[in-house]
C-alpha cells in the first residue's frame, strides 16, 4: 500500500481484509443480490478484479471504523446502461485515470475509495481501481444497493456536494465537472455526457472526510455481500434452497415465482427502462405479477396491485440457483423467483424518500410501505 495512505489506518495495515478468489466468487453472487437488476453485471466485473488479482494487485478492504475522520476519500462507480457495459468491454483504467484526475484538480492525495453503490459490478469498480492505486477500499457505500441516478447515495441525500467530480471512459476521455448547482443537476450532466461516451463510463466524486462516512454511509456493505453470497454457495453444496437462504440471511421475502411472459426493455436517456411481466407457478399458480425497471427493479406488482417498491429491495433470482438476474440478462420463459429484502434505515427518511422513494421514479399513486408490513405470501 502507498505510504500516502496510512493516515486512513488507525491500525496496522496488515489487518487489512485483502480479498482472494474465493471471496470474489461470494462477492460476484451477493453484489449481483444487493443490486436489484441493476448496478452491472457482476461477472463482467468479477472477470476484471481476478485479473488484476492475478497480475498481482491487492484488493484490500479497511473496516469503516478504522477510517480515520479526516481522511480523504472518494467515491466511485461506474454510470450508463447496464446493457452497453454488458456488450462493450472497459478498456480497465478508467477508474485510476478518474483518481488521479481529481487528486490532479484538487492538488491532494486521495487516502482510501468508497463505493458508490455495492450492487453488480459497481462493487467492483472500486476494488479494481484502488488496486492499481495502491489504496483500500472502505468496507460502506451510499445505497446498501443500485439505484440508476447519481444522486441518489446517502452521500447526496445527506449533505454531501458531488462535485467536482471526474467521469473517464475507454476512449482515455477525460471529463471534469467543475461545480453543478445541485446533486440533480450533476446527475443530469453526466448523464448527457455518459450518452455521448457511448452510453456507458466511470466517474468519482468529491472527496469526503472519514468522518461524514461514518455517519452517513450504508455499513458494512463488502462484508454483507460476500456473506449474502457465502450463504448461496453453501446452500448449494448442502442442496439446500438457495432461495430460502437468501432470505434467511437478510431478513427478506420470497413474494412470488413465476415464467416470464411478456418483457418490454430498451434504452431512454442512458437507462434501460421497461416491465417484465410473468405468470405464476408452484405456490403462485394462477396470480400475475409484473416487474417495473429503470437500470433496477423499482416497482413489484401481484394481481395488479402493488405490494413492493423503492427503497427496498427487489431481486429477480433464478429459481434453482438463486443467481440474480439482472436486468440486461432478463429473457421470456425464464424461471425466477421474486424476493423481497428490506433497505437500510438511512434510506427510509422522510429526505431520504423524497429522492429514491416511488414518487422519485415517477410513480405518484404509490405511497412507501416497508415490506415488514406486508401480509405472508402463500409460500410462507
Amino acid at each position: 500500500m502507498a505510504e500516502r495512505a496510512l493516515k486512513a489506518l488507525n491500525y496496522d495495515p496488515s489487518d487489512l481484509w485483502v480479498l482472494d478468489e474465493e471471496d470474489l466468487e461470494a462477492l460476484e453472487i451477493g453484489a449481483g443480490i444487493l443490486g436489484t437488476g441493476g448496478g452491472g453485471n457482476p461477472y463482467i466485473g468479477k472477470l476484471r478484479a481476478r485479473l488484476a488479482m492475478r497480475n498481482g494487485y491487492n484488493l484490500s478492504i479497511l473496516p469503516l471504523d478504522r477510517l480515520a475522520d479526516d481522511a480523504r476519500c472518494i467515491s466511485l462507480g461506474g454510470i450508463g446502461a447496464p446493457v452497453v457495459a454488458y456488450e462493450r468491454l472497459k478498456e480497465g483504467r478508467e477508474g485510476l485515470r478518474c483518481v488521479r484526475a481529481l487528486e490532479e484538480h484538487l492538488g491532494i492525495a486521495i487516502d482510501a475509495i468508497v463505493c458508490e453503490e455495492i450492487g453488480g459490478a459497481n462493487s467492483m469498480e472500486p476494488l479494481i481501481a484502488a488496486a492499481f492505486a495502491g489504496l483500500p477500499v472502505v468496507d460502506c457505500d451510499g445505497m446498501g444497493r443500485a439505484f440508476p441516478e447519481m444522486q441518489m447515495t446517502t452521500f447526496s441525500i445527506y449533505g454531501h456536494r458531488s462535485t467536482p467530480s471526474v467521469m473517464c471512459d475507454l476512449h482515455g476521455n477525460v471529463v471534469l465537472f467543475q461545480h453543478a448547482a445541485s446533486e440533480l443537476w450533476h446527475e443530469r450532466m453526466a448523464r448527457a455526457c455518459v450518452v455521448s461516451q457511448g452510453g456507458a463510463s466511470t466517474l468519482a466524486s468529491a472527496p469526503m472526510t472519514g468522518a461524514f462516512l461514518k455517519k452517513y454511509s450504508i455499513p458494512h456493505s463488502y462484508t454483507q455481500a460476500v456473506s449474502l453470497g457465502g450463504a448461496v454457495l453453501k446452500a448449494r453444496r448442502e442442496h439446500a434452497d438457495p432461495v430460502a437462504a437468501i432470505c434467511a440471511q437478510e431478513n427478506g421475502r420470497q413474494v412470488f415465482s413465476g415464467k416470464i411472459v411478456d418483457l418490454e426493455r430498451h434504452l431512454r436517456g442512458g437507462f434501460v427502462v421497461g416491465e417484465a411481466k410473468l405468470a405464476g407457478i408452484d405456490a403462485f399458480n394462477g396470480d400475475t405479477a409484473s416487474v417495473m425497471i429503470q437500470n433496477e427493479n423499482l416497482v413489484f406488482s401481484r394481481n395488479g396491485e402493488v405490494e413492493v417498491s423503492v427503497p427496498d429491495l427487489i431481486i429477480v433470482l433464478d429459481v434453482d440457483s438463486g443467481n440474480a438476474i439482472t436486468t440486461e440478462m432478463l429473457r421470456y420463459g425464464q424461471r425466477v423467483a421474486i424476493v423481497a429484502l428490506p433497505c437500510h434505515s438511512l434510506l427510509r427518511s422522510a429526505a431520504a424518500l423524497e429522492v429514491v422513494g416511488p414518487k422519485a421514479f415517477g410513480f405518484d399513486d404509490i405511497t412507501f410501505r416497508p415490506i415488514e408490513e406486508m401480509q405472508p405470501c402463500p409460500s410462507g
